[in-house]
C-alpha cells in the first residue's frame, strides 16, 4: 500500500496553493489497480443484469417496479466507473479505459466521446464559468425575464428540487449526448456518431431481449418494457441530474461570469461540494456510488481513482481547513438549496429566487 504524508494546514489568511501543488501532495494515491478496476466492473455488470432479469422473474408489478429502480441505480454505478475510465484513472492502460468506458457507459446510453468532451474538456477546463460550463448554469434575473412563459415555467420545474431527472433526460442526455445537432455540438467528429450509434443498438438490443422475455412468459409487454427499461434509464437520469446538482449548487458555491477573476477564484476547490451522507441502514451512501461525493479531489486532480478518492478528499481537508465546501446531506437541506438557489446575480455574486431577491451570503433574504 501506497504511503503518504499530510501535509501542514494552510492558514485561512494565506493564499491557497498553486494547484500543481495540490496535485503533488495527491501523487501516491494517484496509483492505478487494473485488478480492482477490472472487479468492479464484473461485479456491477453481475448486479446489473440480475436486476434488469428481476423485472421479468417477478410475479408481482410492485417487486417489478422495485428491480427496476435498483436497476437504474446500478447504472449510476457502472457509469461512475466509467466516467473514471473516460479521465483515464481507473485502469493503466489506456486503451483498456477506453473499452471499458464504452462498455459501461452502454447501460445509461451515454456515448463516450459525446460525455468525454463535455464532460473532460468543458466542465473541468472551466467549472461554474457562465457560458461554458452548462450543466446547471444559473440564469440572470434579466435572462430569465427574457425566456418565453413556458420556458420560465420549465426552468422553475427544473429547479424545484422535484425535477433532477427530467433535467438531465432533457437538457443533457436528449440535446447533447444523443445525436446532437450543431447548435449544442458544433463540432463533428465521427466517433461521435458511431458512439451514438452503439448506444441506440444497445437500447434496441436491451428493448428486443426484454420484448422477447415477456413474450415468451406470457406477461404483458407494456409492463415488461416499462419495468425493465423505461423506469430504470429514468432511475439513472434522477440519480445523475441530482449528483451534479448537488456537486456544483450550493449557497456558499460562487458562478463567475469573468475568466479571470474565475481563474483567480481557484474554481477547483471553491465551485466543488463535498457531500456526506449518514449510513442508512447501516449502508455507507458514499461508499455505494463509488465515492464520487468526494469530489473535491476528483476535481483538483483528476487522475485520483475512484478507489482512492476517499483518503484524497481527507488529506485535502486536512490541508485546507476552511477552504473546502462540506456539507452533510439532509433532503431538508436540499430542499433549501433548491429553494434559495433559483437564479445567480454575477455582479453581487450571490443566488437570488425568480424575483431576483438575494438568497445567499450576506444580506440575503431567508425564510
Amino acid at each position: 500500500m501506497n504511503t503518504y504524508a499530510i501535509p501542514d494546514p494552510v492558514p485561512l489568511h494565506e493564499p491557497l496553493p498553486h494547484r500543481k501543488t495540490l496535485r503533488a501532495w495527491l501523487v501516491p494515491l494517484s496509483a492505478r489497480d487494473t485488478r480492482h478496476a477490472l472487479a468492479l466492473v464484473a461485479l456491477d455488470s453481475v448486479l446489473f443484469v440480475l436486476a434488469i432479469a428481476a423485472t421479468v422473474w417477478s410475479a408481482y408489478v410492485p417487486l417489478k417496479l422495485l428491480f427496476g429502480t435498483l436497476a437504474g441505480f446500478i447504472i449510476g454505478r457502472l457509469f461512475i466507473l466509467g466516467h473514471d475510465a473516460c479521465h483515464q484513472s481507473f485502469t493503466s492502460h489506456r486503451g483498456l479505459n477506453r473499452w471499458i468506458g464504452r462498455f459501461v457507459f452502454l447501460p445509461s446510453l451515454t456515448p463516450y466521446s459525446l460525455w468525454a468532451t463535455g464532460h473532460n474538456v468543458v466542465h473541468h477546463g472551466y467549472t461554474n464559468l457562465k457560458d461554458f460550463d452548462f450543466v446547471w448554469q444559473p440564469k440572470t434575473r434579466s435572462e430569465f425575464a427574457a425566456l418565453p412563459r413556458w420556458r420560465q415555467t420549465l426552468e422553475r420545474v427544473y429547479r424545484s428540487g422535484w425535477a433532477p431527472w427530467l433535467y438531465y433526460l432533457v437538457e443533457v442526455w436528449w440535446l447533447r449526448m444523443f445525436f446532437p445537432s450543431r447548435r449544442y455540438m458544433p463540432t463533428r467528429r465521427s466517433e461521435f456518431f458511431w458512439d451514438c450509434m452503439l448506444v441506440s443498438g444497445a437500447a434496441l438490443l436491451w428493448i428486443g431481449l426484454l420484448a422477447m422475455a415477456a413474450t415468451a412468459s406470457g406477461q404483458s409487454l407494456v409492463v415488461t418494457l416499462f419495468a425493465g427499461f423505461a423506469l430504470p434509464f429514468l432511475a439513472w437520469n434522477a440519480m445523475i441530474g441530482f449528483v451534479v446538482y448537488v456537486h456544483h449548487t450550493h449557497p456558499s458555491v460562487e458562478w463567475h461570469d469573468d475568466k479571470s477573476a474565475w481563474a483567480d477564484a481557484q474554481p477547483f476547490v471553491s465551485t466543488t461540494v463535498h457531500l456526506r451522507f449518514r449510513p442508512i441502514l447501516g449502508f455507507d451512501i458514499g461508499t455505494l456510488l463509488h465515492h464520487i461525493t468526494e469530489h473535491t479531489a476528483h476535481h483538483v486532480d483528476m487522475g485520483i481513482p475512484l478507489y482512492r478518492l476517499r483518503r484524497a478528499q481527507a488529506l485535502l481537508e486536512a490541508a485546507l481547513p476552511g477552504r473546502i465546501i462540506i456539507q452533510t446531506f439532509s433532503w431538508r437541506w436540499y430542499f433549501d438549496t433548491a429553494r434559495r438557489c433559483k437564479l445567480y446575480d454575477y455582479e453581487r455574486r450571490c443566488w437570488t429566487d425568480f424575483d431576483g431577491c438575494r438568497s445567499s451570503g450576506d444580506g440575503a433574504r431567508l425564510r
